[in-house]
């Protein structure tokens, strides 16, 4: 292969990955405005040890074990890449010929990073953090790296057939959307699944909006970046992104709008990231026309699939990583197989509505074992730790934070009397507790959860009356 090394590309690659970089604490914001106030510093927490542990893991094995040339059966790389050894801050590799081997494995480090991280939004508020970690070494080790190595190596078996995944549709989003899924099914629902219809009530949107303009600008980087270098493949991707992401956002707009009569901001924010994570795979291969198309179909499918597993099925899949990464990753995977064309990127196939329907079958096979794959792994995981991984019934109503972590989010205040005279307050663990105007203080045995103001504190009544933080 012939190295085309320039200073321009490597500006580009350098700002890509800082930006896909800041995707991570963006996730954690996200999530944690998302969350109660309970559980807020445990999951930012395990997102920023999961950055920690996943960088060092991909620079001492993970680079090598996703991309070395000698490999196990087209599935894994062996060991020779070590502590990125044979790597070189000036010459190319023949997965990037335009920017040095060093960046090239850096820029790739933060698709390892980001990928595990995706499913903390599914097994929020009920797994243990010495277990999530487990849960993401075990994860990254044997979904992560054999997919990274069978899809964007070109020793891959799935690379040599055909499969394309410009930016990480297969091996990130599906993969993260179906393991999801899987941890939900087995961990079983939050205690209070029911009473919020899965759908508790968020702690802070302000934050949950912030970590969502760091995901947003992040995903230039992700898709611009993933052409690994600065050129008109560049460009098509990062105009793709931004267009199927808007007319999904539109789409989630409308629907929310007519159901609920209101705007809603969670609903707008899902429906940007859903476009964002379905567009993906395809955002180098498509013209912009068949991008919009796709943003569309993206957010009718991906706020059905909401519907469907969470309030039909009942799988509390916390934070719809299933939906908004899995069903999107899906759908952006086999629209490459309908609509790539050539002449976006010489480096693609064309697509069936230019001739070649082939390719849908191929992109379908890539699908198919992504999600297998992906899907047997963290069963097996899952199962192995079921026994330990989750929560108590006690921690969960307390929160995460009071249990695992040192400090707390916010400090509660005392409660503010509404003027009416009726309520009670009792000071709990140096916060008030109060129950909503007009509930009753008097337990009800066939009532668990009453409706309190969520936004102090979340508890429940006992059978005596007394209240239960």
């Amino acid at each position: 292969y012939q190295c085309d090394v320039s200073t321009g590309d490597i500006s580009w690659i350098l700002f890509s990955t800082a930006t896909v970089l800041s995707m991570g604490p963006g996730l954690a914001l996200f999530e944690a405005g998302l969350l109660r106030s309970k559980n807020t510093i445990s999951i930012i927490t395990q997102i920023f040890s999961g950055i920690a542990i996943l960088s060092t893991m991909w620079f001492l094995f993970g680079y090598s074990f996703s991309y070395s040339e000698k490999d196990f059966f087209g599935i894994i790389g062996d060991w020779s890449n070590f502590l990125l050894m044979g790597l070189s801050p000036s010459e190319c590799t023949s997965h990037a010929l335009h920017v040095p081997s060093l960046l090239f494995s850096v820029f790739q480090m933060m698709f390892a990073v980001i990928s595990p991280l995706l499913m903390t939004g599914a097994f929020a508020e009920r797994l243990k953090f010495a277990h999530f970690i487990f849960v993401i070494v075990l994860w990254e080790i044997f979904v992560h790296y054999p997919l990274a190595h069978m899809i964007w190596s070109s020793n891959g078996w799935l690379y040599k057939l055909g499969v394309l995944d410009y930016a990480g549709g297969l091996v990130l989003h599906c993969s993260a959307g179906v393991s999801s899924l899987v941890f939900a099914i087995i961990l079983g629902r939050r205690r209070d699944f029911k009473v919020h219809h899965g759908e508790a009530p968020p702690s802070n949107l302000a934050v949950t909006a912030l970590g969502a303009c760091f995901l947003i600008m992040g995903w230039v980087g992700f898709n611009g970046g993933s052409a690994l270098r600065a050129g008109p493949v560049t460009v098509s991707a990062v105009l793709n992104t931004q267009v199927a992401s808007a007319a999904s956002g539109v789409v989630w707009i409308f629907f929310s709008c007519f159901h609920h009569r209101k705007p809603s901001l969670i609903a707008v924010l899902n429906g940007l990231i859903s476009g964002l994570a379905g567009i993906t795979p395809a955002s180098g291969y498509v013209t912009i026309q068949s991008s919009f198309v796709i943003g569309i179909v993206l957010g009718i499918g991906s706020y059905m699939s909401v519907i469907l597993f969470k309030h039909c099925l009942k799988i509390d899949d916390a934070l719809d990583v299933t939906s908004i990464h899995g069903v999107t990753g899906i759908i952006g995977s086999f629209a490459i197989g309908i609509a790539a064309s050539k002449q976006i990127n010489e480096d693609a196939e064309d697509g069936w509505i230019h001739g070649n329907p082939k390719l849908m079958a191929i992109q379908l096979l890539g699908i198919i074992v992504s999600l297998v794959w992906s899907a047997a792994v963290t069963f097996v995981i899952a199962v192995v730790l079921r026994r330990w991984m989750r929560a108590s019934e006690k921690t969960e109503l307390l929160g995460m934070d009071s249990e695992f972590m040192e400090k707390r989010a916010y400090e509660l205040l005392p409660a503010l009397d509404s003027g009416s005279g009726q309520e009670e307050s009792e000071r709990i663990g140096g916060g008030v507790v109060s129950p909503r105007p007009g509930s009753s203080v008097q337990g009800d045995e066939d009532e668990e959860d009453e409706d309190y103001d969520i936004r102090v504190v979340h508890y429940g009544s006992t059978e005596n009356g007394a209240y239960q933080v």
